[in-house]
């Protein structure tokens, strides 16, 4: 498994185009929810992701907020799953947010059915459960 962190302007072609295929075959087709995958926030994002030979099997992007940080757009390819990559995924992310932003809070917006999930990396809930793109979603925060 090798872990790849890269923002936007040093991504190659392929591999935005790599990463783009995969969250639209997991957001948009597996989760029937139409709506603008590719956004601005990609080009100001980090993204990063794990592979296994060279093939992209889990994917998030990191966004600087100002104040604090986000990260989503969270995935682990459908044949790769109950591996415990996504754990894995996320523990990556956090060390990446910490050496690129260290000691400011992380903030995401968490589907619902994952806050223990993400409480096991020490988000709390912060918000009600909200309707997003048709899926139950909470806001989360991990302070710094």
């Amino acid at each position: 498994m090798d872990y790849q962190v890269k923002h936007f302007s040093e991504l190659t072609t392929k591999e935005f185009y790599e990463v783009v295929k995969l969250r639209t075959a997991v957001f948009v087709v597996e989760q029937q929810c139409p709506y603008q995958e590719v956004d601005a926030a990609d080009e100001n994002a980090w993204h990063t992701w794990l592979t296994e030979g060279t093939e992209l099997i889990g994917y998030t992007r990191i966004i600087d907020l100002g104040a604090a940080v986000t990260f989503g757009r969270v995935l682990i390819k459908a044949e790769y799953r109950k591996r415990n990559l996504g754990a894995k995924l996320v523990a990556e992310t956090l060390k990446a947010i910490a050496e690129k932003y260290p000691q400011r809070p992380i903030k995401i917006g968490a589907q619902a059915h994952l806050t223990d999930f993400y409480g096991s990396f020490g988000f709390k809930p912060v918000s009600e459960v909200y309707l997003e793109d048709g899926i139950p979603h909470v806001d989360m925060l991990k302070q710094a």
